[in-house]
């Protein structure tokens, strides 16, 4: 229940007060939302399977993020940016994957 109610005043701050991302910031966005995702879909394949635990996935959460987010960093510093983005998109798009076929299979059964 709290994580609805945080979920609705977040949506709600955020179309109201509007935030601007910093430009240094914008490149890593799009990875940060692939790593939230993959923990997200993670944390709920893991509550399917009656294993989910609030610290692990909020460890996992922040941890997704901010080792994607440090990849990407490490590699627009030595020049090679786009393909470790690209890298990182891809080896969490199959880990979403993943846990979506696992969801998939729990909750349909096929």
């Amino acid at each position: 229940m709290f994580a609805i109610i945080g979920l609705i005043v977040g949506v709600a701050l955020g179309i109201v007060l509007q935030p601007v991302l910093p430009r240094e910031l914008q490149p890593y966005l799009p990875i940060a939302i692939v790593a939230a995702l993959d923990a997200i879909f993670g944390g709920f394949r893991a509550y399917l399977d009656r294993q989910f635990t609030d610290r692990v996935f909020v460890v996992s959460f922040v941890s997704n993020v901010l080792i994607a987010a440090a990849i990407v960093w490490i590699g627009d510093q030595i020049g090679v940016g786009a393909q470790l983005s690209t890298a990182v998109v891809v080896v969490l798009g199959i880990r979403i994957f993943t846990n979506t076929a696992a969801i998939r299979r729990a909750l349909f059964h096929a």
